[in-house]
């Protein structure tokens, strides 16, 4: 039986939409290399009117309003996030001020584009041991305020936004089933920010260590959830660009009918991706009561890791 069960999710997207033809004019790209590399059409930006507290804090609030529950009834606040907006204090503890959270524990995670899986791990065992019942985990990003604009091997790649939900104790059959984590810190140097610095990558290196990784999560998550991959209904992946979520599925045995996909309205906002997918996909109807979901990431670190969840 799972300990653990997302009860809502809620998003947040910046209005501001950059496309493809828009970056041609600031850095020496096109339109047809980002497509056809990516997959990627177009990305959301925050600009300097709103802060990555200010976008956790509204996909907080939309997570509360679909739940039955009141900021006052949250009580731990986890925020994942590669770009806070100081380095004190924590994010969450500026997003718990924000929503009114009073009776929060509010700290953040850091495990790049893998930190809300590592984020909704961290929520499963404070209420599998009693420390927590209602848990807001959110992931907020602003990966435009660490980008270089010059390089266009990684400023095309990247969008803003946020995403959240609440997690609490599984009343039954619903929730997490199955969970595998890695990382290999002797891999840091292929994608990292140094201090005070702007984000530097390896592309193909980090291509070919994130399909490797992400597949075999895929699978350990499975194995660990005593399920096998014709069963899963909805695959849900990191969206960094279509080539690794493809190769991703077809490593992982899931056709592409089974996966969601908006990295091509979003581009890669790190953590905030599965979040946002998870809210967009249940508003579409995608995603149902009832189905077998595999989620899985991979970022910096490398750090990597897959759930299954019966949702």
């Amino acid at each position: 039986m799972p300990f653990v069960e997302i009860v809502s999710t809620g998003r947040f997207l910046p209005p501001s939409v950059t496309t493809n033809a828009d970056l041609e004019s600031i850095v020496d790209t096109s339109n047809e290399w980002i497509t056809t590399r990516t997959g990627i059409k177009e990305r959301r930006l925050a600009g300097n009117e709103i802060s990555a507290a200010q976008m956790g804090a509204k996909a907080g609030v939309d997570a509360l309003d679909k739940s039955d529950l009141n900021a006052s009834d949250i009580d731990l606040i986890i925020v994942s996030t590669a770009t806070p907006d100081r380095l004190l204090p924590s994010m969450a503890c500026d997003v718990q001020a924000l929503i009114g959270a009073v009776n929060a524990v509010a700290f953040d995670v850091g495990g790049a584009c893998s930190g809300f899986l590592y984020g909704l791990t961290v929520a499963e065992g404070h209420i599998a041991t009693g420390h927590a019942t209602n848990v807001l985990v959110i992931a907020a990003e602003k990966m435009s305020s660490i980008l270089d604009w010059n390089d266009r091997s990684t400023c095309v790649l990247f969008g803003d936004g946020a995403g959240a939900c609440i997690v609490q104790r599984s009343a039954g059959s619903r929730g997490i089933i199955g969970t595998y984590h890695g990382s290999d810190g002797n891999l840091a140097e292929l994608l990292h920010r140094p201090p005070g610095g702007l984000v530097k990558m390896s592309g193909q290196e980090v291509y070919r260590n994130a399909v490797r990784s992400m597949a075999l999560a895929s699978e350990r998550a499975l194995e660990d959830a005593g399920m096998k991959a014709e069963e899963i209904d909805l695959l849900i992946p990191h969206q960094a660009n279509v080539r690794i979520i493809e190769s991703t599925a077809r490593y992982s045995g899931i056709p592409m009918d089974k996966v969601f996909v908006n990295v091509d309205r979003y581009g890669n906002m790190s953590s905030a991706t599965i979040p946002v997918a998870m809210d967009e996909a249940i508003e579409q109807g995608v995603l149902e009561e009832g189905m077998n979901v595999l989620t899985v990431a991979f970022g910096a670190g490398f750090a990597w890791g897959a759930l299954a969840i019966k949702w």
